[in-house]
């Protein structure tokens, strides 16, 4: 059947279903709660972390905020669930640098750029720690650099959150500036390496600081050596810093953190969400409760700051990368 519609009854349906993006957009975040992708198990820094900022942006949004865990692939997985959803601003990333930009750079399976994403708002850089099995026999870091070159030594294993993120990268690195051999076990994620740490199933792991790492180091459960920071967060004051190293004090990274959603979101929803997260940076509660968690909280910013924020970081990791010689598997 074909239609014949007046030229003016046409020009008025045309008019009528172009104007329905407008109405979504005009409620947004109203129609239905967000969903908040970690792409780690929970348990582990991130899922935490999510959960405590989603706490203010749901209240900033006057919209619920639910917590989705998608772990795998070196955080690849929760990535790519995010672009797989519709552009329309209620599914975001707990997001960083693993997963944005170090999995497609590295993992042939990614099937996604960096540059797919657009980063709303910065909101930390989190402590990056080396930690040890409780009964490896070494004290500091320059004291398990030399245990592991030892002659004849086995390789020391390592856990990480997969391969191809930053505490693999770094640790392989690591291990070639010191001349030493190490054997990577990669995990799902923070927790469950952690679990296998504790139950002496690794020989060490590379991953953001807890604050309960704290009470298992008092419990005899693991040790933690040294952080990849060049400065800390008071209440971590006592954990020594890579820079104390005689060995490679110059050895230092950190992994900020922030909220992506796809590049192609309208921008009110960006302005939106960037508006939010910018609020619950503001909340002192949050502030220190993140500190004692051994992030250093950034102020809120532009979203002109925030695009060249991230396209620095972008630059950053592909030098990296080219520099190790790395290719995507």
């Amino acid at each position: 059947m074909r239609w014949n519609l007046p030229a003016r009854t046409a020009a008025l349906f045309l008019a009528v279903f172009a104007a329905v993006p407008l109405a979504h957009a005009e409620d947004y975040p109203t129609r239905k709660p967000l969903s908040l992708i970690v792409p780690y198990p929970a348990g582990g820094a991130s899922d935490a972390s999510a959960r405590q900022f989603g706490v203010h942006i749901a209240k900033a949004l006057k919209q619920q905020v639910v917590v989705e865990n998608v772990g795998g692939g070196a955080g690849m997985l929760g990535a790519r669930r995010v672009l797989s959803s519709p552009p329309d601003g209620y599914t975001f990333l707990h997001g960083s640098p693993n997963e944005v930009i170090l999995s497609p750079f590295l993992n042939a399976a990614a099937h996604y750029k960096p540059e797919d994403f657009r980063l709303t708002q910065p909101i930390s850089e989190a402590t990056i720690v080396l930690l040890a099995r409780a009964d490896l026999p070494v004290s500091d870091i320059d004291e398990f650099i030399a245990y592991a070159k030892r002659p004849g030594a086995r390789p020391l294993t390592f856990a990480s959150v997969g391969v191809g993120s930053l505490y693999h990268i770094m640790t392989e690195y690591l291990g070639r500036r010191v001349g030493a051999e190490f054997l990577h076990v990669p995990y799902r994620g923070g927790a469950p390496a952690l679990q296998d740490l504790i139950g002496r199933q690794v020989d060490f792991a590379v991953l953001p600081y807890q604050q309960a790492m704290e009470g298992m180091a008092a419990q005899q459960q693991l040790k933690i050596l040294t952080s990849f920071s060049d400065k800390l967060p008071a209440p971590l004051s006592r954990i020594p810093l890579i820079s104390q190293s005689k060995t490679i004090p110059g050895f230092v990274y950190t992994i900020a953190g922030g909220y992506y959603v796809r590049q192609d979101t309208p921008t009110a929803e960006v302005a939106a969400l960037h508006r939010a997260v910018g609020y619950a940076l503001e909340q002192p509660d949050l502030r220190q409760r993140m500190e004692a968690e051994g992030r250093l909280l950034l102020q809120p910013m532009s979203q002109q700051d925030a695009d060249a924020y991230a396209a620095t970081q972008i630059a950053r990791y592909r030098e990296m990368i080219q520099e190790l010689g790395l290719k995507p598997m």
